[in-house]
């Protein structure tokens, strides 16, 4: 028997807050590209009341009501509530700690795959986690009828294990967005990364998500840890398989940002360019799926909202690897 061909996918590496959730849609205007946001599918919260980016509660949208159908047929037990994607969820104490770390390089890495391996449940785990994450890729591609697949998951450990994963043929996206904006958004999520309607917040609960917020310093560190942790990964694959793209450019120039950003994926340039959001996707993830305003804006409200005292508190802690990436 055949073995199954490898489907495509494209890996959002970010930070959070970093505009993944908007690439991810732009990206899936392409007539070969499509997207359902972040993979992991965790933080979902009260799954009763999550909606899909249709507006539709996430338990009763037809597009996840007709995955958790298809992954039957392919011998998978799925939803959207317990999808099995996740490299964290349902493991032992044990596990979960040796999980928990960023990714710090090869060594580091190989002491935690030493330790990890010394699970009897992680061993039994992982190719179940493996196979789930590449049965998924699979349905949604052919239920979308596009055979290059966009995750916005954006961790780098989770990034780690998909490009071990023998069903998936994965390139990456690294995409970063200025720390001063993405730090001020982790000081209120509810306000500086959500839908604009108050209502839909907290994913369409209408959460204020009060029990996030960080400390503006502890913001930072958050931006600065994320941003090396990509860095370790990224220094792992070859050049060839990643490309870089900053959130501004995407805001600031859509169509040749997305434009080179097509032709590294392999497809037509040309055929993809729409410079807006799109309706039809069914996208988990950050609240701005919610927006009806379809238009492409550049947030830089950091430039307004943070005062000179938070601007030299960011330099302090992440100023320099800030500068590494082009920003002054």
């Amino acid at each position: 028997m055949e073995a199954e061909a490898k489907t495509r996918l494209i890996y959002i590496l970010a930070a959070s807050h970093s505009g993944s959730t908007l690439l991810a849609s732009l990206l899936a205007n392409h007539p070969r590209v499509c997207t359902a946001g972040e993979l992991k599918l965790t933080s979902l919260g009260d799954v009763v009341q999550y909606r899909c980016s249709c507006r539709a509660f996430i338990e009763h949208c037809p597009f996840w009501l007709g995955i958790s159908e298809d992954m039957t047929c392919k011998g998978f037990a799925f939803s959207v509530s317990n999808a099995g994607t996740d490299l964290t969820t349902g493991a032992t104490p044990y596990v979960q700690r040796l999980l928990r770390p960023l990714h710090r390089g090869p060594v580091l890495e190989w002491l935690r795959d030493t330790a990890l391996a010394l699970s009897p449940q992680w061993r039994t785990r992982l190719p179940q986690i493996q196979a789930h994450n590449a049965a998924l890729a699979a349905c949604i591609s052919v239920r979308t009828g596009k055979p290059i697949l966009i995750d916005s998951s954006k961790i780098a450990l989770r990034l780690k294990y998909l490009l071990r994963n023998p069903g998936l043929d994965v390139q990456v996206i690294r995409l970063v967005r200025d720390g001063r904006g993405v730090a001020l958004t982790y000081t209120d999520p509810a306000h500086f990364a959500d839908a604009q309607e108050p209502q839909l917040r907290g994913g369409g609960t209408g959460g204020d998500r009060l029990n996030e917020r960080l400390s503006f310093a502890e913001a930072i560190w958050e931006w600065r840890r994320s941003t090396e942790e990509a860095e370790t990964v990224l220094a792992s694959m070859p050049q060839d398989r990643w490309i870089e793209v900053r959130y501004e450019d995407l805001c600031v120039r859509p169509r040749a940002t997305l434009e080179r950003l097509f032709r590294f994926i392999g497809v037509d340039a040309g055929a993809g360019f729409v410079p807006q959001r799109s309706d039809e996707h069914h996208i988990i993830g950050n609240g701005m799926r919610f927006d009806t305003t379809r238009e492409v804006v550049l947030d830089d409200r950091w430039k307004s909202a943070l005062n000179a005292r938070e601007l030299q508190t960011f330099d302090s802690i992440a100023g320099k690897v800030s500068r590494r990436l082009g920003y002054v």
